[in-house]
């Protein structure tokens, strides 16, 4: 997380609570603006969190907001990967997990129940999976989802940009990706190639998105793909690719991710509290913070904020899974 970016975060959402305020106030105690109304100090312990590393900066702004109104309650934040995440989750080693895809009916969800962790799913920003390529890269401004799938698909021959388009140069392609832990990588191979989990293997994986940011940016014929964030915190050193899946070019944007032009990369963001978690007031004070102000944290983050309608949902589902 860049400091900039939770200083907006900071200064959006103490701003709403303000105004809030010098309007009188909600009667909702489970409104954010409440949740510190108990003082800072009042509430301790840790709300352990682990998951998505496409998630994790939006859980980290909250969690960074929320320890300016509950300074003895510590919030952590892990990135081991969608997969890994619910692992721990599903283990009971975490209060809340980050997902950037839903919980597998035949993988975690049985390990969950077996283990008698009750969770719900809620929906907490969406974005746009985003494919980049560096600065160098002066010809690829679009792909086809054909041209995506030739590239990744198991046992692709494609190693030269020539191969993708015969008007492309003859440069190596490099490939940076998320790892098979990562929502992202069951998201991207489910949409391009038509099966989840089904991928070329000869590509450098991450489970970091940094370390593929790293990757594209320093190679010319560098291709990669991740959340939509990462891209517009590495703007100076990352081109983003247009995607045509048979309507024309489209960017990736919020624009194009709320009003479903960007397909089939678009997508919502999730979190997972379990209900045990939830009996703890430190852990459902953090819950209530983040959901309350979920657009205006989602909005400085850089992450593409819920609709009305999809927030309205998020609140019902939680407010009755909560009690």
């Amino acid at each position: 997380m860049k400091v900039d970016r939770l200083s907006r975060a900071a200064t959006v959402v103490v701003a709403g609570a303000l105004v809030l305020t010098a309007c009188g106030g909600s009667n909702n105690t489970n409104d954010a603006q409440n949740v510190g109304s108990t003082g800072g100090g009042k509430l301790s312990g840790t709300v352990k969190i682990d998951g998505s590393s496409t998630v994790a900066p939006l859980t980290t702004a909250a969690a960074e907001l929320f320890a300016e109104k509950q300074t003895k309650v510590r919030v952590t934040v892990g990135t081991s990967g969608t997969g890994g995440g619910f692992e721990k989750f599903c283990a009971g080693e975490t209060d809340i997990s980050d997902a950037s895809r839903p919980i597998k009916d035949d993988e975690e969800a049985p390990i969950c129940a077996e283990k008698g962790i009750e969770y719900v799913e809620i929906p907490v920003a969406n974005d746009a999976l985003t494919i980049v390529v560096s600065k160098d890269n002066d010809w690829a401004d679009c792909l086809t989802t054909d041209q995506l799938k030739a590239i990744w698909e198991p046992g692709s021959k494609v190693k030269s940009w020539k191969d993708v388009d015969a008007s492309f140069p003859d440069e190596k392609l490099d490939l940076f990706g998320p790892g098979t832990d990562s929502g992202t990588f069951d998201y991207f191979t489910a949409e391009i190639n038509g099966e989840e989990g089904a991928s070329r293997e000869d590509y450098s994986p991450s489970e970091d998105d940094n370390v593929i940011v790293q990757g594209v940016s320093g190679s010319k014929g560098g291709l990669g793909y991740f959340g939509f964030t990462y891209f517009e915190e590495n703007t100076d050193s990352l081109n983003a690719v247009a995607v045509d899946s048979g309507e024309g070019c489209v960017k990736p944007s919020v624009d194009t991710a709320r009003d479903g032009s960007y397909t089939p990369l678009s997508r919502p963001l999730f979190i997972y509290p379990s209900k045990a978690a939830l009996r703890r007031p430190e852990v459902k004070a953090f819950l209530d913070f983040y959901l309350e102000n979920d657009a205006d944290i989602a909005d400085a983050a850089q992450f593409i904020p819920l609709s009305d309608e999809q927030k309205a949902k998020a609140l019902s589902t939680y407010k009755t899974f909560a009690g």
